[in-house]
């Protein structure tokens, strides 16, 4: 029978009535896990909502055992990466419920990811009623550590089998979860950037702006180079000048110069991070003027000489809030307060994390009950 559900959404609630199948396993391999130093990405809780798209409609949707699938090796996805996917967190809170962030946000940037990749659209029934029904029966996997998380990922991929290109007939969407601890080896602590002056991440018409597994692949081999050169990440500057700055591999960007927040405008070639959203939203609820304009590297390290560049930090999913310590620009680099955390940037972590595990208060109705 259809399993009818109430779902709380951040703006109002909704009645939805969807058919999920639910398979689920003989016994949970949980106790072979420790939640409490999961690292991040490399183990997976023990189901996956599954739905697939032919005939031109999505199915009826699954939750069924976490596991391998077979594939053709003409399967078009692999050949010319028409996929899409996302990142998102599930956190349990201090009165015991397991809490997801923003998940409606995550659902319409997913849409906007499947448009430019020429994919359905997933509904917002199944994308948030899936992701409950899954989130409950693996409840158990979400880490009860404060700072650790259970990480989702939704993702779609064209499945057609053949070698020419052209949009795919045919999609397969999953969400599969994995309890993590922090991102970076770093953790809080600050990281530190480079900038590249040979490779680009994106440019404006591109795919730049939506999650799609080509941004991240090329990101691969600069993000290679800067590490062996004792770096965390690279600090993406625009394709055309090579002035503007864009992005981290992994992260938005913020810089606080004097008392007034900066970060690069979203202009087609920067992803919209949700947690780029709530530091902005933040922020201004804090009476800190927000500027989302273009900057240059140059300015940045000019604003450092001066004694104005008080903080950087970057913003993601996974990293929550990331401090940055150091920059390196071709032969100069600078050092931000000291390689040390800001006080804005631990205020924005603090606050954020807070309202996740339920520490603080959720004031902008950010959190959607999974568990109660």
């Amino acid at each position: 029978m259809p399993k009818t559900a109430t779902t709380a959404h951040n703006e109002k609630e909704t009645t939805s009535t969807i058919n999920i199948d639910a398979k689920p396993v003989e016994k949970s391999r949980v106790d072979e896990v420790d939640l409490d130093n999961p690292g991040f990405g490399e183990v997976f809780s023990d189901h996956m909502l599954s739905v697939q798209y032919k005939d031109g409609s999505w199915q009826q949707p699954e939750i069924k055992p976490y596991g391998t699938f077979e594939i053709s090796p003409a399967m078009c996805s692999l050949h010319y990466g028409q996929a899409v996917f996302e990142g998102l967190k599930a956190f349990k809170n201090q009165d015991g419920s397991i809490k997801i962030f923003r998940p409606e946000q995550h659902h319409k940037r997913f849409n906007r990811s499947c448009q430019r990749l020429c994919i359905p659209e997933m509904s917002k029934e199944v994308f948030m009623e899936g992701l409950k029904q899954l989130i409950e029966l693996d409840q158990q996997w979400v880490p009860q550590k404060q700072g650790n998380a259970l990480y989702i990922r939704p993702f779609v991929f064209a499945t057609d089998n053949y070698l020419s290109v052209k949009a795919s007939s045919s999609y397969q969407f999953f969400i599969i979860t994995s309890p993590v601890g922090a991102y970076y080896e770093e953790g809080i602590d600050p990281v530190s950037l480079i900038t590249s002056d040979k490779y680009a991440r994106s440019v404006p018409g591109g795919v730049g702006h939506v999650k799609t597994p080509g941004n991240y692949a090329a990101s691969l081999l600069p993000a290679k180079k800067a590490k062996q050169k004792g770096f965390t990440q690279v600090l993406w500057l625009d394709a055309n000048e090579r002035r503007y700055i864009e992005e981290v591999g992994t992260m938005n960007i913020f810089f606080l110069i004097d008392d007034v927040l900066v970060t690069p405008p979203l202009k087609g070639a920067i992803l919209d991070g949700i947690t780029r959203r709530s530091v902005i939203q933040l922020a201004r609820d804090w009476g800190i003027t927000v500027n989302e304009r273009p900057i240059t590297i140059d300015e940045v390290f000019e604003k450092a000489e001066a004694g104005h560049l008080r903080e950087v930090f970057g913003t993601g999913t996974a990293a929550v809030i990331s401090p940055v310590g150091k920059i390196q620009h071709k032969w100069q680099s600078i050092t931000i307060n000291d390689h040390k955390i800001g006080p804005f940037a631990q205020k924005l972590y603090d606050t954020i994390t807070g309202i996740q595990d339920g520490r603080g208060k959720d004031r902008f109705n950010w959190m959607t009950t999974a568990v109660e």
